[in-house]
């Protein structure tokens, strides 16, 4: 029996908008129920970020910001919404007090016809979907199916370890396709390679996996876990620990791991209140020379400056790394929390909020999506690093919210 009944393109589902007739009383009591929040998710180029809300779905384009569209419906929660770049094909999820479809199903909404023209159902609650050009990655609870986009064939299926925080990563501009996900061990990261036919699994954490991010070509792998304290960064390749960078000193909850798309720069928010961009070590300039396939990120100990650790002592001057203590060439007998490194740039918060990073269009800046219903666009300095400057600021929803 098939993992999942599918319904392809074309065939018609079962739809209702806001001119349904039935509608009309539960669209007053809707209207003045509180809006909520449930999710927000950037794109694959970061260009803009999609909502999902317990009456419907948003787009917001980020550069400059503008909402682009919504679709409300009363008593239509939606819990994620998927897009593909800028193209009209969404993958969309019911949630909320009043789901609109089943959690169970991942509904593909073509926005040109303002309607689903197609459906993935499942024997368990959907946590969380990817989408590229080429496939369609669904996540449940201990599975992930990876489907054809075309025609919705399902082509591989994968068992993890217990995943309700829906995990996964998708490469979206590699030529073939690269995905990480939770392995069936705490704290492994399974990585499938589908154009050279090979998986990869990393031990990257002791502790269970709270997050972790693909650099847009899929060569780099960012994760965290449940504590919180250090972000460690992975060749995908052959598995190699390239860095280990310090978020903080106490546990954390992370939300979001982002790297930007030259893969220079990793952003990450918790519920700590502030997003730290760390720089990433690259090629040395000998090796921009040499073809692609010979280049290495090296794992060389430099550290760097631009801000200074919370521990005694100054942070080492390395020119353009990330601050580092003084001491962290005692690193083979010290504590590793002497030998870390330390976010580059930060920016604080008013709010200790549920918040998304990703990296904007303009060069240096970092923009941070709410699920209190805020914007911020913020920029930092190359070169000294330090603290952010707030450039953008924008209240987009409030909870209180009605119905427009």
């Amino acid at each position: 029996m098939p993992p999942a009944q599918v319904a392809a393109a074309g065939v018609a589902v079962e739809h209702t908008d806001s001119s349904d007739p039935s509608a009309g009383t539960a669209a007053q009591d809707q209207a003045s129920a509180p809006k909520l929040l449930i999710s927000a998710a950037f794109n694959q180029d970061y260009g803009c970020f999609a909502c999902g809300t317990n009456t419907g779905f948003r787009i917001y384009n980020c550069d400059p910001f503008k909402e682009t569209f919504r679709r409300e419906v009363p008593n239509a929660g939606i819990a994620l919404v998927e897009m593909l770049f800028r193209c009209n094909i969404l993958a969309i999820v019911g949630g909320g007090p009043i789901p609109r479809y089943p959690p169970t199903k991942v509904m593909i909404w073509d926005d040109h016809q303002g309607r689903c023209i197609g459906e993935l159902a499942f024997r368990s609650e959907v946590r969380g979907v990817k989408l590229r050009r080429d496939r369609i990655v669904v996540i449940l609870e201990h599975k992930i199916y990876v489907y054809n986009f075309v025609d919705l064939k399902l082509l591989h299926q994968i068992e993890t370890i217990a995943n309700g925080k829906g995990l996964c990563a998708l490469s979206p501009s590699s030529t073939t396709p690269i995905l990480a996900c939770p392995g069936l061990h705490k704290g492994q990261v399974r990585v499938e390679h589908y154009g050279l036919r090979k998986t990869k699994f990393i031990p990257a954490h002791d502790s269970n996996l709270a997050c972790f991010s693909l650099s847009q070509d899929g060569k780099l792998l960012a994760t965290a876990s449940t504590k919180g304290t250090l972000i460690r960064i992975f060749n995908t390749m052959d598995g190699t620990r390239l860095q280990e960078l310090r978020r903080g000193a106490d546990r954390a909850q992370i939300f979001s791991i982002a790297f930007s798309p030259n893969a220079q720069w990793l952003a990450v928010s918790s519920d700590k209140g502030t997003v730290h961009v760390f720089r990433l070590k690259g090629p040395s300039p000998s090796d921009e020379s040499r073809p692609a396939e010979a280049q290495s990120i090296e794992r060389s100990g430099s550290q760097g400056s631009g801000c200074t650790s919370p521990f005694a002592g100054s942070p080492t001057l390395s020119p353009g790394g990330n601050p580092g203590s003084t001491l962290s060439f005692m690193k083979g007998v010290l504590p590793k929390y002497f030998s870390s490194e330390w976010s580059f740039a930060q920016y604080r918060l008013p709010e200790e909020i549920h918040a998304t990073v990703a990296f904007g269009a303009q060069k240096n800046s970092v923009l941070i999506v709410g699920l209190d219903g805020s914007f911020y666009k913020c920029t930092f300095d190359s070169a000294n690093g330090g603290e952010m400057m707030q450039q953008e600021y924008t209240k987009f929803m409030r909870t209180n919210e009605a119905d427009q």
